[in-house]
């Protein structure tokens, strides 16, 4: 059972977020819900932290993007590893993709079992996407009252096999029904027209990049939009790499089609030229592009054309991100960055310029509304209390041995970041913290985390999960 929540706190501190921008503020926080948002100065009957002036009190960030793969693969990652390093990361919601667990959550029966698998090791608050694929359509509506947020697609081979891909006619059935249910189509957008035959492809990057044009992804997302504008559909679209297809999706938004589309960290942080030789831990699908390619998406960042950014955390073993010797035909797409996303954007966002403040709605308030997530990514009267400490000055150099998911292996290892979350509080109990000894990172407590449902009811861990 989760634990009751702790006895009243005030958070104080000199930058609070409040959505839009720092201001000073006293958060005061009881039965696990901000009860109030006060001046800083505030006299309030409760015990005291202190945040240091070094610091942010963030809103807890939101991933609607996130692989766990428990149960049937729990080797490449589970719950209790994967909601471990988003703790650390200061994300205390995330919603898990329905691949690539076994049985795949194409199902209200495999959704039960996902939730089954959950419940007794989440250290954050979890809701589900679940599956559209082939077998499905024309069944949707058991998966939708059963509580998903919305039905992922592919509409190129997914990787794995219990997960197929929708061709057009496919997709055109799955917008039509699933509109009819007053859900939404996120998509997986490529084009298998337009990508390159399967297997080895050798240790070069260039190879692989070349096997997945960016012509595949505007193919595909041209796609969606005429399905949603023919439907009256709500689509999104998922992890976005091909920067020039924001022409299209803006068009779209501008002629009333009801889309959104996110993209990943390692799509704003990390280039094609920089991707060594057999380096098959940068493989992803759709894949890292080019320098000019990452400018126009930070354009698009800065515009307000992207809505969210999410770590599209996607981890195996380490046998098969190295498969083929670095072979990027033969490894594993994945990139595993669940705990180090906000590091890594900000670093770059300094980078150029960009405060802070204007990516901050991308990982907490964008992230939540593609899901329809209403409650969370926000510090205001009557949210969960879920709280990040972030210091955007501290710098770090990342140990893949030392994140919290399962397998030492990502894209980010020897990496140098700036900004580091220090401590996150779910529901006004803190889930994670830096160490005083040589800044170590601890997990703090028991599992606490939550089970989220469609209907925004918060389902407790170990309760009636219905």
């Amino acid at each position: 059972m989760t634990a009751s929540p702790p006895p009243p706190v005030v958070v104080r501190a000199r930058r609070v977020f409040d959505g839009a921008a720092f201001a000073p503020a006293a958060v005061v926080i009881e039965g696990g819900r901000i009860a109030a948002v006060l001046p800083e100065d505030a006299d309030v009957d409760a015990a005291e932290v202190r945040i240091p002036d070094d610091a942010v009190l963030l809103p807890g960030l939101v991933d609607s993007h996130v692989h766990v793969n428990e149960p049937g693969r729990t080797e490449w990652e589970g719950f209790g590893s994967a909601t471990r390093a988003a703790a650390a990361g200061g994300v205390t919601t995330i919603v898990d993709m329905p691949l690539n667990s076994l049985p795949p959550t194409t199902t209200a029966e495999a959704l039960a079992v996902k939730r089954a698998a959950a419940e007794a090791s989440a250290h954050v608050d979890v809701g589900f996407w679940g599956g559209a694929v082939p077998e499905n359509l024309g069944a949707l509506a058991p998966l939708h009252e059963a509580g998903v947020y919305g039905f992922k697609c592919f509409l190129a081979p997914s990787g794995v096999d219990e997960f197929g891909h929708l061709d057009r006619a496919q997709l055109r059935r799955a917008m039509r029904e699933i509109t009819d249910l007053g859900s939404r189509l996120i998509v997986h957008a490529e084009d298998p027209e337009l990508l390159g035959a399967g297997g080895a492809l050798g240790r070069g990057y260039d190879a692989f990049l070349a096997s997945r044009p960016a012509a595949s992804e505007a193919s595909a997302i041209e796609a969606v939009i005429a399905a949603a504008r023919e439907f009256g559909g709500r689509a999104h679209i998922l992890h976005l790499s091909d920067a020039r297809s924001l022409p299209a999706i803006r068009a779209a938004r501008s002629g009333g089609v009801d889309l959104t589309v996110e993209t990943c960290p390692h799509y704003l942080t990390i280039v094609a030229e920089d991707i060594p030789d057999g380096a098959s831990e940068f493989k992803c699908c759709p894949p890292i592009r080019e320098a000019s390619n990452r400018d126009l998406l930070w354009e698009g960042i800065v515009d307000g054309t992207i809505d969210a950014i999410v770590s599209d955390h996607s981890p195996s073993t380490v046998d098969l991100k190295r498969a083929g010797d670095g072979d990027f035909g033969l490894a594993w797409g994945g990139i595993s960055g669940l705990q180090v996303g906000l590091s890594a954007v900000w670093t770059e966002a300094r980078d150029r310029g960009i405060p802070l403040e204007t990516i901050l709605p991308l990982f907490t308030t964008g992230p939540a509304a593609v899901a329809g997530l209403d409650a969370v990514g926000r510090i205001a009267v009557g949210a969960p209390a879920h709280l990040a400490v972030f210091a955007p000055d501290d710098v770090v150099r990342v140990d893949a041995r030392e994140l919290r998911h399962r397998n030492p292996i990502s894209a980010y290892d020897g990496r140098v970041l700036t900004g580091r979350v220090r401590r996150t509080w779910l529901r006004g109990r803190v889930v994670f913290e830096i160490g005083a000894d040589a800044g170590a990172a601890e997990a703090v407590g028991v599992p606490g985390g939550r089970l989220l449902a469609r209907s925004g009811t918060l389902v407790a861990v170990g309760e009636d999960a219905s």
